[in-house]
C-alpha cells in the first residue's frame, strides 16, 4: 500500500489529505501537524456567547471549490449567508470620516472619494488603450495605468490592505490579483473583462439547468468556520497527528521513496510527501535536501497582523451600522487597517444588546504593532472606534490574537519565483508543494489548489505502484 505523508494539517494539508482518499482509496495517509491542534490559521473561539474569528472571516463563492467542499462534508445545512448589508456597504476611512465605497457606474459618477478627473479617468477605463510593460507590474502601477493615480492611491491601496494587509506599491498584479491582467489582455479592459466573465457565467449555468448566479457572497457557518477544518480532521481520524514536527526529509536508497525525520525521533517512509506547511516551514525542511530550493521558497516574505476583536453594548454604539466595516489605507500609516462589523456581517456572532468588532493590526508598514502588549493594543483598538464609529462606552469583552507570519506577500517577480520553485521541485519525485505562499491566499485558492495537488498525488501513487 503507498504512503502519503502530508506535512501541515492547516486547511490545505487536511484538503490535500480528504480529497486523497477520495482519488487514491489505496494509499495510506498521514497528515503531521506541529502545532497541537489541526486547522491551521482557521480558529473560531466562543467567549460568553460572543463568537470570534482569530483567522480568517469567511470564503467567498467566486469558484465552486469550497462549496463543493463543504457539500462532500455534508456540511451545507450548517451555511449561513453574509448579511445583504454586508455585500453592499463598505467603507474607506479618510480624512477622520468612513466615505462609503461607490457601487456602479452611478456610485463612480458621484462618490467624493475621487475628483471629477479621477471620477472620469476610472469611468473611462474601458475605452483607454494602455499597453502593459514586458516587466513584472505592480498593483499600484496597474491600476495607474488602467483608471489613474487617484483610483490607484484610493482603491488599490483599499483593495491590497483588506486582503493581503500589503502595499500595492509591492505586491505583482500578476500574481496577487491574477484575472486583472487577463481581462486586459483578453477583453481589452477590466470592465469589459467583468462584464464577459459575468455573462460566461450565466451562460455555463444555463448549460448545466442551474439558475441564473447571484452576485458573489460570503460564507462561514452557524458555529464559525473552524466547523470546516473540524470536519476536514475528523474525517481523517488517526491519520491526522498533531504535535509532530518535521525537521527534514531525504530520498531514501530506493528510487522515489522519501524518508521524513520528525523531532520525535522517528523517521517515517513515504512514497510522496507533500508540503503544505507555511514557505519558512517548507524552505527549513528542505534545507539539506536542496538548498536552492530551500532558498527560494525561504525568500517569500510574510507579513505581521494583530487581530483585535473588541465587543460593546449596543447603546453605547451611536453609529447603526449595516454592512461589511471598513479599510484604512496603508499609506494613511493609521493604527487599524481595517474594522470588520462581525455581528452586523453575520448577527449570530453577538447576544442581543451587544455589536462585535474585530480589527486588523500591523502589516507589512506596521509590523511592530503584533510585539505590543494586549492593553496597548486594545487602548489603540478603541481610540479608532470612538474616532470612526462614535463609541461612548468602555469594551465590555475583548479578545486578541496574534501572527507574527500572517499573510504570504506575492512581491514583484513572484511568478518568476514560483515557476523557479516548480522546476527545481520537478528533480524530485514524489515531493509535492502547496499552500498560499504559491497561488492565491484566500479559502478559495487554499481549497482549490489542494484539490489539484491532491489528483496529482493519486496519478502518481497509483501509476508508481
Amino acid at each position: 500500500m503507498p504512503h502519503v505523508v502530508v506535512v501541515g494539517g492547516g486547511l490545505t494539508g487536511l484538503t490535500v489529505a480528504f480529497r486523497l482518499k477520495q482519488f487514491a482509496p489505496g494509499a495510506a495517509v498521514t497528515v503531521l501537524e506541529p502545532r497541537d491542534r489541526p486547522g491551521g490559521n482557521v480558529r473560531t473561539e466562543a467567549h460568553r456567547a460572543f463568537r470570534v474569528e482569530c483567522g480568517p472571516n469567511g470564503f467567498l463563492d467566486r469558484t465552486p471549490a469550497v462549496p463543493d467542499l463543504v457539500r462532500d462534508l455534508g456540511l451545507s445545512g450548517q451555511l449561513v449567508a453574509a448579511s445583504e448589508g454586508s455585500r453592499k456597504n463598505r467603507y474607506l476611512f479618510l480624512d477622520g470620516k468612513l466615505r462609503k465605497m461607490p457601487r456602479g457606474p452611478l456610485g463612480l459618477l458621484t462618490t467624493p472619494l475621487l475628483s471629477f478627473r479621477g471620477r472620469w479617468k476610472l469611468l473611462t477605463e474601458a475605452w483607454r488603450k494602455s499597453a502593459p510593460p514586458a516587466r513584472d507590474e505592480s498593483v499600484q502601477e496597474f491600476v495607474t495605468r488602467r483608471a489613474g493615480p487617484e483610483a490607484a492611491n484610493v482603491f488599490a491601496d483599499a483593495l491590497v490592505t483588506g486582503i493581503h494587509g500589503g502595499d500595492p506599491a509591492l505586491l505583482s498584479v500578476g500574481a496577487a490579483f491574477p484575472r486583472l491582467p487577463v481581462m486586459e489582455r483578453e477583453a481589452g479592459s477590466v470592465v469589459r473583462g467583468f462584464l464577459r466573465a459575468s455573462k460566461q457565467r450565466k451562460r455555463d449555468a444555463k448549460e448545466r439547468g442551474e439558475p441564473a448566479p447571484g452576485p458573489m457572497r460570503m460564507w462561514s457557518f452557524r458555529d464559525g468556520l473552524q466547523v470546516l477544518t473540524d470536519a476536514l480532521a475528523a474525517q481523517l481520524g488517526g491519520a491526522v497527528k498533531c504535535g509532530v514536527a518535521v525537521q527534514s526529509m531525504s530520498e531514501a536508497a530506493s528510487m522515489g521513496a522519501w524518508q521524513v525525520d520528525t523531532a520525535s525521533g522517528k523517521p517515517l517512509a513515504a512514497d510522496a510527501v507533500v508540503l503544505a506547511c507555511p514557505a519558512y516551514e517548507q524552505a527549513a525542511i528542505l534545507a539539506d535536501l536542496d538548498a536552492p530550493l530551500a532558498a527560494e521558497i525561504g525568500a517569500i516574505p510574510y507579513n505581521r497582523i494583530a487581530v483585535v476583536a473588541l465587543a460593546y453594548r449596543q447603546e453605547h454604539c451611536p453609529a447603526r451600522v449595516d454592512g461589511f466595516g471598513y479599510i484604512a489605507p496603508q499609506n494613511t500609516r493609521r493604527d487599524v487597517l481595517g474594522v470588520q462589523w462581525c455581528s452586523s456581517i453575520f448577527p449570530d456572532r453577538a447576544p442581543p444588546g451587544f455589536v462585535l468588532w474585530r480589527a486588523l493590526c500591523g502589516g507589512v508598514h506596521r509590523a511592530e504593532q503584533v510585539e505590543w502588549d494586549d492593553d496597548r493594543l486594545a487602548k489603540a483598538v478603541h481610540e479608532e472606534m470612538k474616532l470612526a464609529m462614535g463609541v461612548t462606552g468602555e469594551p465590555v469583552f475583548r479578545r486578541i490574537a496574534r501572527w507574527p507570519a500572517a499573510i504570504p506577500q506575492y512581491v514583484l517577480g513572484h511568478l518568476d519565483r514560483v515557476a523557479r520553485i516548480d522546476a527545481l521541485a520537478a528533480r524530485h519525485r514524489g515531493l509535492f508543494l502547496t499552500g498560499n505562499a504559491y497561488r492565491g491566499v484566500a479559502m478559495a485558492d487554499c481549497v482549490e489548489q489542494a484539490g489539484l495537488v491532491a489528483a496529482k498525488v493519486a496519478q502518481f501513487v497509483q501509476h508508481s505502484a
